[in-house]
């Protein structure tokens, strides 16, 4: 099968630099880790959360068919991996729709990760999580 959509990025300076995709945006990178680090600057922990968060509520929009709000909101951990070495991120993903019960929440949760590219990704680690929440406006 064709792709539907194709994009390139690159990175020659590891975790403090820029990242860019090619004939697209530059990205200036900081890790948070290094001892220059930049809060002004991205890193990979920001860049995973803006990805999943942005296709997860994509996917749950594309579920409700745009009839009702939701929300999406995604936190990224970096911890050390165990057993070592090097570091593992943990994520847990927390989506919420406008006038859904909790369980009725908990199902579109359940559809969106499974149908979204991202969580297709990442979806098989132990260390991502996703969660229904009550919607808050």
């Amino acid at each position: 099968m064709s792709a539907r959509y194709r994009t390139e990025a690159i990175n020659t300076t590891g975790g403090d630099g820029t990242s860019r995709v090619i004939g697209g945006m530059e990205v200036p990178v900081s890790s948070p880790l290094g001892a220059d680090f930049d809060a002004a600057a991205s890193n990979p922990e920001q860049l995973l959360a803006l990805a999943w968060v942005t296709c997860l509520n994509a996917t749950a929009q594309a579920i409700v068919r745009r009839e009702r709000r939701t929300a999406v909101r995604v936190e990224v951990e970096l911890h050390a991996s165990d057993p070592g070495p090097g570091y593992e991120f943990h994520v847990d993903a927390h989506l919420s729709a406008e006038g859904l019960s909790l369980a009725e929440t908990s199902e579109l949760v359940t559809a969106a990760h499974s149908r979204c590219p991202v969580s297709k990704l990442i979806g098989g680690a132990a260390t991502v999580h996703v969660h229904a929440e009550e919607y808050a406006g």
